[in-house]
């Protein structure tokens, strides 16, 4: 069982899901985070005052998956998010060393379903 937190652009969200849910992957956790990176941010003029903007938008997604669906859903994450910009994000990979499903109370591989 892995955990794959992907960060993306907020724009591309919708292109990643319909990717996701090419490859057969439906569950997913999405939080909105900010975050710099190589981007470094940027400045902009609010009346008169420079700002600096090094926090920018991004979207966290959470997956967790068995491991036969590990690379179709890093490969779904990739074709819908990737712009070829600096920017495009990051995909994170994980050990999952415990699932739980509350409801049944099932655990490991079957929680994840």
């Amino acid at each position: 069982m892995k955990l794959i937190i992907a960060m993306i652009q907020p724009h591309k969200l919708p292109d990643v899901k319909k990717a996701l849910y090419e490859a057969k992957v439906f569950k997913m956790t999405v939080t909105n985070a900010v975050g710099c990176g190589q981007q470094k941010g940027f400045t902009e003029t609010y009346r008169g005052v420079i700002h600096e903007v090094n926090l920018l938008k991004k979207v966290r997604l959470e997956i967790a998956v068995n491991e036969d669906f590990v690379e179709p859903t890093i490969e779904a994450i990739i074709k819908g998010a990737k712009t070829g910009k600096i920017g495009d994000g990051k995909i994170f990979v994980l050990d999952l060393a415990e699932c739980i499903r509350i409801r049944t109370g099932e655990r490991g591989p079957e929680a994840i379903g």
